[in-house]
Formats: C-alpha cells, structure tokens, sequence
C-alpha cells in the first residue's frame, strides 16, 4: 500500500524556485574554474560575402591573447548538427571561405580576460568580397536567386512531396484558399548560449547551457574526437531554452577545440546582440487550400509549406517537412491530404525550434484557413470547428499522416471555453459597438487544435533512498524551468510516503545520470515521470522484502503507509524509512532501482482558445482584452505547473500574434536585432489569462499524462490573429498576416475588401519529389 492520501493532483509549490529568486542561482557565467580565459567571436558584418584573407598578427600580439583561430586551425569539415537536413549544407566550427549571414562567425579570440578577447577581436582584419544576399524564402526559389551552396544548384536544402497531379479538392462544393505567413521570431531566453570547457579536468569536462546535455555530449564527442565516456557534460541552471538551446551549436564546437589547443579552460557567454541572431524560430510561408461540401464538411486538405532554414540546412527546412505535415490535419476529419514542403535558405540566420517547433505552424494554418472558410460559408466560427471536429467516440483516430491519436474529446474544451468567455454577450457587445460607430471595435477569435508529444522513446528513471530514509531521484530529462524537481518528486512521494523535504532531485550531469533525452517535445513527464513512477513502484517491493527480512514476516503481510512498514494485522510492530534503509545499506550495499520506461506512443494533447481583443480602427493597435485557454494534456499531476506552463506558453503565443517579428531587409540585414527595435511584451502588455482544464488520460502511460509545455502557445496564436480579423470583418477585411501590428491593421482597415488573401504558390511545387522518387498521396 502507499499512504493514504495522494499528493498527485494537488497543488504544490514548486521546490525549485527558492535558490532562483534568492539569488543562488549557478549559470555558466557564474562557475569559476582555477585558470580560466575567456572567448570572443569575430563575426561577419554581410550577410553573403566571400572570405579572400583573415590577417590575425595585430590579434595575436595584444595584451592577454593566447589564441586566435580561424577555420584553418579549428578545421574546415562540417560539424554534426543537432538536426541536419542536406548533408552538403553544413557548417564547420567557423565559416569556411565564404560569409552566409550577418554574424557568421569567420574567427575565435581567446584571452585571459574577456575585455582583453574583446580588444583582440576587433584587430582581427578580414578582408570580403561583397556578394549578391536573398533574404526573403520566396525570392530564394527564384531561377536567378543567390545561391547558399552552388554545390546543391538551388537554395532547397530539403522537400516533401505528394504525387504530382493528385486532385483532392475534385468535387468540393466550396474551396476556401487563403496565404499566410508565419513569421520568424526571436527566441530571447533570458540567458543566451553559453559554455565552458576545462580540458585540464579528467575526464575533460564541459558545462553547458543546453536542454540536451547528453545529446551535448555526443555532439561534442565527436567533434573532439573522443569517446562519450571521456568527456562529461553538466548543465546547471539554464534561463530559457524553449528549443533554442537544443543539443550544441557551432559555436560551442568551436570553445571546445579552442581550449583543447590552449589548454587551458576556457568559457564563452553570448552577448545579448549575439543572441538575438543566434537563436531564432517559426518562419514558414502557407498556401492552404480545404474543400467542404454543402454541409461545410471538409472534403479535402491541400497545405503547400516553405521552411525558412536559413544560411544553412538547420532544423527550420526539417519542421516543415516533418512536425508541420504530421499535425497538418488537426482535430478535424479531413478525408483526403495533399502535403508539400521545401525547407529553403536564405542569408538569415539559421531557423531553429521554438515552443511547439512545427507544431503551431500547423495549426496556425488551419484555423485561419478555417475561421475564413466558416466567414465564406456564413457560419459561426464554432459552428464549422463542431461539424469538422473528430468526435469523442473514434478513438484511437488515424489520421492520413500516419499518426494515431490516442484519446480525446475534442468539443469538450470547445464548448467549455465558449461559456467561459460568454461568447453570446460578447457578440451583442461587438454588435453594439458596430452598430455605433465606435472607434474602437471588440474582435472575438476561436481556435481549436491538437499537437504531437513525447514521441515516443524511452528515458532513465531512478530512485536511491539514502542510510538516513532520504531519496534521491533522477531522470534523464534535463529541467529548464518546467518544474521538474517539483512534478518527479511528487511522484515518488506519493509513491513511497517518503516526505517531499526529504528528496532530492538531480539531473543534467552526465556523469552521474547515465544516460537521458532531455527535453523537448513536452516529454518530461509522460516519458521521465512514468520512469521515475516505475523505479518508485519497482523500490516499493524492494524495501518491502528488506522491511520483511527485519520484521521476520513474508512480504504479502508486509503494507507501507504513511513512510511506516508494518505487518498487517501487528500494530505494535513497525519500521520506519530510516530503520529500512540504514539496515539495506549495511547488509545489502544499497535500497535504490534504476529503471527505463518505454512510452510506446506519442501522444496527443489537445483544446481550445478564446481571444477578446480591441481594435482602434483610427491606429490599428490591437489590445488583447481577455484570454480564455482550455488544454487538455491528460492527467494532471500538478495544477499550479499545469497553470504555469499555460500562462507561459499563451503569452509567447500572443505575442507572436500581436508584436514580435524578426525583420531583415533585402540585402540581408537584421532590422530587429536588438531589444529597441524587437517588440518583446512586458508585464504591462499582457493581461490576466483564464486558463483551466479538461482531463483525458493518454492510455501510453501509466500517468495518464500528456504534455502541456507547448498547447498554450499553439492554442492561442491563431485565436488572437482571428479576433483581430474578427474585430474587423464588417469592414471588409478578410485576413491580416502575422503579427497584426499596427501598421498592418491598419493599412487592412484602408484596403478592405480589396486586399488579396491568395496567390498561386511558387512554381517549385510543380516538380518536388521525394527522396525516394516515390511521392504519394495519402487518404483517411
């Protein structure tokens, strides 16, 4: 037995936060390691320029320098990425004869000090050979575009595609088209890339700021040539990642063959301009295309995608043809899907993930495409997501991607978010307003979505109980503020009695945690917390056979509750965890499990968001009003993290709607690199969200749980943008491009009706195939 009364599902605080809101916080930048020196990039002030000499003589005789480097010395192969898709577009640890976008790193200063580094680095002389830049993935397919990499013949690095002349809008009584474009946008974590490496220590040691550190460590393994036992990564604190901070990047590759040559430590933190241009996501431009029949069921999906990879094959092109496809259908029934995808690049930086990686630009394409279609059709815009939506009783649901959702209901969350808003009063409000005149009128946007998570695999789970009853619990996921320390340790409480103050989390060490994901893909606790709540179960029974040895009873008669062994039926007889383990210690070495767990599946949150905001149809500012989120990620075991993770995510999510955009002019350059020029919300700008619940457990753990880090945000970005659009409907306008700014809003409010909402889509379509020279169409 386990104690009576079950910690899951309860509100806990987090026991995490503590040491970050005291101060006690340890980063990269905050370890100090005897003898350390400091780097500084020289990066590329083009966007696309070829390389004709690097002079560093002035570099390496400045006070401090112990070594300038340059891709002769650090090697002029390309590196293994955390997600390459074209293996002739690479990148070596510092760019090789050519410069692909502003900031491409050409050189590495290493100094003692990193004022010193700073001073070197700009004596570096680098002589370029200015070239013709593209910027924009659409003008990157024309026949005459600059090309990345001549070697590949186009700036395509990766595509996906269905059979060529498959119609599967034939026969539709209506086709609703419409273009979209879902904007670039900064990462911006608090803290951006940073790294140290000691290659005095043994083995040679590497602190990271990375959700991935045994990726990290494979990654740079390999780059330094060494075996994965030889080489340990640790990532303490990490302030913000959201995909940003997958793995390792180039430039940790290249701190880490720098300091191996001056052997010596060396740590690099990125400045604030580095990061705005190092880690960046979304970037996708939809042409999507959905047939209905007379009763406004869909008949057929066509979804046409360009990927922004940018300078290089990075993981921009690989979303696209890869997460985007597979949630291209949504929580709809769409009989047929015809899906084509080109992840194209440009002189930008390159594209990585952000929260929801894929996943949101999918469902930002639908329910656009579905609030235009249900204007179209003359129906509300719940009333067409009702007729369309899988219904409760048809799961598992294969969709024709291939994906098998494993549970849902799917107007639940729907219709709980309608009365949550009081969607009927706020409609008699727009209608007053409309009615009036009034300069500023209310928009009110639905969205409704589903998103792949966990993804299956498998993850590390263990629990030690010390001499003194103590725990210690590990996972092979990495936290970065998800709360796991809180949510893992709940689990093996709950499960072992054992109080929460006396357990102890540890993660993100390679050489204490054996082997690990990370994190990403909201699998933390689908995937780490069923293998933590297996290795409780699994130490249960051990414990119990030691408490029974001790008690000179058989294990049946042996019950744990409340932290207290005891023979059923034996009051006065008794032992407590301290007595348990302190006996396992000393007869049996050790009282701990280690374990994996299995998830066998992905699985497949879902829900609903309502968006209030106000237009000023004389400025074009919008101002969000209300936002009610209803996610279902199954089980829950936390509801303040729950809440948390909503909150977080819908704000990114409006944000992209409302403000954020990562701008580059035609010739390559950043626009908006810089806080003063990217429009990044305060507190001031967001409001007080409505967030709440519906519970449907996955049956692929033994939790029940789904994931919830990334719903938030897919939920409410295409909710804002159609109470935007919604907001302005009766004056004609039909849609307005991500983010509606001001200016946008605006100038759609002057077009009205005359603005063009489709184009036929480049012609590069018109001739994809896949890899395999097989490309199908895919049917329900």
């Amino acid at each position: 037995m386990t104690q009576t009364g079950s910690i899951l599902g309860t509100e806990v605080r987090r026991v995490e936060d503590p040491e970050l809101i005291r101060g006690h916080g340890t980063f990269v930048d905050n370890i100090q390691v005897e003898g350390k020196a400091h780097a500084i990039f020289v990066r590329s002030p083009f966007a696309h320029a070829k390389i004709t000499a690097i002079d560093t003589g002035a570099a390496e005789s400045a006070p401090g320098v112990l070594g300038v480097f340059t891709s002769e010395h650090l090697g002029t192969d390309p590196l293994k990425g955390f997600a390459d898709v074209n293996e002739k577009a690479g990148r070596a640890a510092l760019a090789v004869d050519k410069v692909r976008y502003v900031g491409d790193p050409v050189a590495l200063v290493v100094a003692e000090t990193r004022a010193q580094a700073m001073d070197a680095a700009e004596l570096v002389d680098v002589d370029y050979d200015d070239l013709p830049a593209v910027s924009d993935v659409e003008d990157a397919l024309a026949d005459d575009a600059p090309l990345q990499f001549e070697e590949i013949g186009s700036n395509v690095a990766t595509q996906r595609a269905d059979k060529e002349g498959a119609d599967v809008l034939a026969g539709a009584a209506h086709v609703t088209r419409v273009r979209m474009v879902n904007q670039r946008i900064a990462t911006a974590p608090i803290e951006g890339h940073a790294i140290l490496v000691d290659p005095t220590a043994e083995p040679l040691t590497v602190w990271i700021s990375t959700q991935h550190p045994h990726m990290a460590r494979d990654l740079l393994a390999e780059t330094a040539g060494v075996e994965k036992d030889d080489l340990r990564v640790i990532a303490p604190h990490v302030g913000g990642a959201f995909g940003g901070k997958a793995g390792s990047t180039t430039e940790h590759a290249a701190v880490l063959l720098a300091a191996r040559k001056v052997g010596r430590p060396v740590v690099w933190s990125e400045t604030r301009s580095e990061a705005m241009l190092s880690m960046h996501g979304r970037g996708q431009v939809q042409y999507a295309e959905i047939g209905f029949d007379q009763d406004a069921r869909i008949t057929g999906l066509r979804l046409r995608v360009i990927g922004e990879c940018g300078a290089y094959a990075g993981f921009g092109g690989a979303l696209a043809v890869g997460p985007t496809y597979l949630m291209a259908t949504g929580p709809y029934v769409v009989p047929k899907l015809r899906f084509d995808a080109v992840g194209v690049m440009t002189n930008t930086s390159p594209v990585g993930a952000f929260r929801g990686a894929g996943r949101p630009e999918a469902a930002a394409a639908l329910e656009r495409a579905m609030d235009v279609a249900a204007a179209e059709l003359g129906l509300e815009p719940e009333e067409i997501r009702r007729r369309n939506l899988i219904a409760k009783d048809a799961f598992p649901y294969s969709t024709p991607t291939g994906m098998t959702y494993d549970s849902g209901d799917y107007l639940l969350p729907l219709e709980q978010a309608l009365e949550l808003a009081g969607v009927d009063d706020l409609r008699a409000e727009q209608q007053r307003r409309r009615e009036n005149g009034d300069a500023k009128q209310l928009g009110i946007g639905i969205a409704t979505y589903v998103e792949i998570t966990g993804f299956g695999g498998s993850e590390l789970g263990s629990v030690q109980v010390q001499p003194d009853g103590s725990a210690v619990v590990m996972s092979g996921t990495s936290a970065h503020g998800q709360g796991h320390a809180t949510s893992f340790s709940m689990i093996a409480s709950d499960k072992l009695g054992i109080p929460l103050d006396r357990i102890t989390y540890r993660q993100s060490d390679t050489a204490i945690v054996k082997t690990g994901g990370g994190t990403g893909g909201s699998r933390s606790l689908q995937i780490g917390g069923s293998a933590v709540a297996k290795a409780s179960d699994e130490l249960r029974e051990k414990a119990i056979e030691v408490a029974a040895r001790m008690l000179e009873a058989a294990p049946d008669d042996v019950t744990l509750e409340d932290g207290t062994f005891a023979v059923a039926g034996v009051p006065d007889s008794s032992l407590s965890w301290t007595e348990v383990a302190a006996y396992a210690h000393e007869h049996d070495g050790e009282l701990g499990i280690e374990t994996e767990f299995t998830l066998p599946a992905a699985t497949f949150p879902f829900g609903a968001h309502v968006s209030v905001v106000e237009v000023d149809t004389d400025t074009g500012r919008v101002v969000p009003l209300r936002h009610i989120a209803v996610d279902d990620c199954g089980t829950v075991l936390n509801p303040l993290i729950v809440r948390g993770q909503q909150h977080g995510g819908a704000v990114q999510g409006i944000s992209q709607a409302l403000w954020e955009e990562m701008v580059y002019d035609s010739d390559g350059t950043p626009l908006t690199g810089t806080f003063a020029a990217y429009t990044m919300p305060t507190a001031a700008d967001t409001i007080m969200l409505e967030a709440s619940n519906t519970e449907t457990p996955s049956p692929h753990n033994p939790l029940g749980a789904k994931g919830i880090g990334e719903s938030a945000t897919i939920g409410s970005t295409p909710a804002v943008q159609n109470a935007v659009v919604d907001a302005l409907s009766h004056l004609g306008v039909r849609h307005i491009d991500l983010p509606c700014t001001p200016e946008r809003v605006w100038r759609a409010i002057q077009a009205g009706g005359d603005a063009d909402i489709w184009r036929e889509p480049p012609s590069v379509f018109d001739h994809l195939s896949n890899a395999d020279g097989e490309p199908d169409i895919v049917e329900a």
